[in-house]
């Protein structure tokens, strides 16, 4: 392994063994690492590719990486990337999933995420405060950005309130003629597998709802209540302990689907479940990447860009917004959050694992006086 693949490599395994938080607060996490720390890139294409991200199915924060590693190694980093931040996840999921198969309950981790959750809002807000400042150009994106949040805070899809601002700044744009050029390759990924008839059947389910799931992996359960519980696969109480694993999990929350797989076929049930609803990410990533930095060479599209820019700002902050309602709620999380923010803006050189971890302890130990 080369040196930019091993620097991809541990810098995902890092991030995705500490990412709690979904996948705003990965993203703000990788924000500091490659744009900040490492300048992989220049923050208007993170930014780019953020917005980009948002237009395909499957997982935000997982796709992310792997832009991130494309940019660094090419498409080997691709796929080191995604493998690597993936895999803690995975591996910390199965082993809940057999202790749940063996004694039908979760451990209590609740005095950690207490602390947890407040303290990754300071890591959100952080990000939001230097991506907005990249992707507010003028006054006319700062209006799209504003009635984007407005949407959804009362409730608009968000992929819908994506697309409509991407649309919106591609009409205002239009008073001019523009010109675009595309272009894409496709790699291919090959992974290996017990195959049999059950197992084929766990990732074929889990590859649909990779290949169909918009934004973040919070719209999971859905998916998921329709695809397994609704055909009596999987028991409505097993589906809601699946999603908690991958709510206090560091890494993606689609992780889930590790533990369903345990539930359904054991080891290689998870591995099948694991690769089913990541594949699609891989592929709907590798076949994007291409086209980004040609719809920025576009002034089309670069108009297009730069409005779903905006809207994904706003989306992260109304994500913010929402968990800021369940996260802090009394006067621990307030100063946690508010320690946290301290942190963020005048320590800017801070790993932000230090912060998830120093709110884990100071969570766990306000929650002991």
């Amino acid at each position: 392994m080369n040196d930019k693949l091993k620097e991809v490599a541990l810098l995902f395994f890092k991030l995705g063994s500490i990412a709690f938080g979904g996948p705003a607060a990965h993203i703000a996490m990788m924000e500091d690492e490659v744009v900040k720390k490492r300048n992989w890139m220049t923050q208007q294409h993170f930014l780019d590719l953020v917005g980009a991200t948002n237009l395909i199915p499957g997982p935000n924060s997982t796709e992310m990486t792997m832009h991130c590693g494309h940019e660094r190694a090419g498409w080997k980093g691709l796929i080191v990337a995604g493998a690597c931040f993936v895999f803690p996840a995975v591996v910390i999921t199965m082993v809940f999933a057999w202790l749940y198969q063996q004694y039908g309950q979760l451990p209590k981790v609740e005095p950690f995420i207490y602390g947890i959750k407040p303290a990754v809002i300071a890591i959100i807000l952080g990000a939001v405060y230097t991506l907005g400042k990249k992707a507010i150009k003028n006054r006319t994106l700062g209006l799209l950005g504003g009635l984007t949040l407005l949407a959804c805070i009362c409730g608009v899809s968000e992929i819908i309130a994506l697309f409509v601002c991407g649309f919106a700044g591609l009409i205002l744009y239009l008073t001019s003629n523009s010109q675009q050029t595309l272009k894409s390759f496709t790699p291919f990924l090959f992974l290996q597998m017990a195959i049999t008839p059950s197992n084929i059947n766990i990732l074929w389910s889990f590859f649909k709802v990779g290949a169909l799931l918009y934004g973040s992996g919070y719209v999971l359960f859905a998916f998921l209540d329709a695809e397994l519980v609704a055909t009596g696969i999987l028991s409505k109480q097993e589906l809601i302990d699946a999603v908690a694993i991958g709510q206090f999990t560091p890494g993606p929350v689609l992780s889930t689907a590790t533990f369903i797989g345990w539930q359904l076929g054991g080891f290689w049930g998870a591995i099948a479940a694991t690769i089913g609803i990541f594949l699609p990410s891989f592929l709907f990533v590798a076949l994007l990447n291409p086209f980004v930095p040609k719809m920025r060479n576009s002034k089309m599209f670069s108009a297009f860009l730069d409005a779903v820019n905006v809207a994904a700002v706003a989306v992260i902050v109304s994500v913010c917004l929402s968990m800021g309602k369940e996260a802090i709620t009394d006067w621990r999380t307030i100063f946690i959050a508010a320690v946290s923010l301290l942190v963020v803006f005048v320590f800017k050189k801070m790993n932000s694992a230090f912060i998830v971890i120093g709110g884990a302890l100071l969570g766990y130990l306000l929650t002991l006086a």
